[in-house]
């Protein structure tokens, strides 16, 4: 359990976000439940946790902007004294053709899914207490090759790659690194994005039979923020219900 840790989780206002920092207080950590626009609904996550006994904060932030994203971890720091636990979380997914991908498409992916999962994942190294837990939230996607996710699987991919470098060398101070890499969740934005037709193909393929729901992460990642979970580092644990 994470009971008297102190969790931070990126894009936790709805979602796949929502449910891990909900399962993150309802184990006893104090939260700081970031947000770009939804107010009301973090708002109401810091209610949830706090009706269960749990202590957490909203925290407005645009993590694609490198100053907000780094102020997120003062507010860890100054609400609640430290950091014990990383959940980089927030991204988008606009699924396209490769051919019909333009140039902006390709910034909003990696400056959205990348470029904060690495100033995330720098400054968790710095500031998180020895023994601590960082997971990304990434995608199956990469390994999927899903048509029109090209940009997405690339962008989330670059993360993994870090994370895992990462895990090495956090290591000596009993800090895990993981990825959890989630299939088709309902609920999400790629979710909302895609297609009838990709949604059917996705689960024609998933032999579990169905979406996966954010509570089907949360609870992934509650074991991985865990202490149960201190041997496993470096890892990549896909979580799609069986689809490859």
């Amino acid at each position: 359990m994470t009971q008297h840790k102190v969790a931070l989780v990126t894009g936790a206002s709805r979602g796949i976000g929502r449910a891990i920092a909900e399962r993150l207080g309802a184990d006893g950590a104090a939260v700081v439940v970031n947000y770009r626009s939804r107010r009301t609904a973090a708002e109401q996550v810091v209610a949830a946790i706090e009706a269960g006994g749990g202590r957490a904060v909203a925290a407005q932030a645009d993590v694609t902007d490198p100053r907000q994203l780094l102020a997120l971890f003062d507010t860890a720091q100054d609400h609640y004294g430290g950091l014990d636990v990383l959940v980089s979380n927030a991204g988008v997914c606009h699924p396209s053709p490769f051919a019909q991908a333009d140039d902006e498409a390709y910034d909003l992916h990696f400056d959205t899914n990348t470029r904060p999962t690495f100033v995330a994942l720098r400054e968790g190294a710095r500031r998180l207490r020895d023994g601590g837990r960082i997971v990304v939230i990434s995608t199956q996607n990469p390994a999927g090759h899903l048509p029109g996710l090209a940009l997405y699987a690339a962008s989330k991919a670059a993360g993994e790659a870090m994370a895992r470098v990462l895990a090495q060398e956090l290591g000596p101070r009993g800090i895990t690194v993981n990825c959890v890499l989630p299939g088709l969740t309902a609920g999400t934005s790629a979710e909302e994005d895609m297609t009838d037709a990709l949604v059917h193909q996705v689960l024609s393929r998933t032999p579990l039979g169905r979406l996966g729901e954010p509570e089907d992460i949360a609870d992934i990642v509650g074991f991985l923020t865990s202490d149960q979970a201190r041997w496993i580092t470096g890892q990549r644990i896909a979580a799609g219900g069986g689809r490859f």
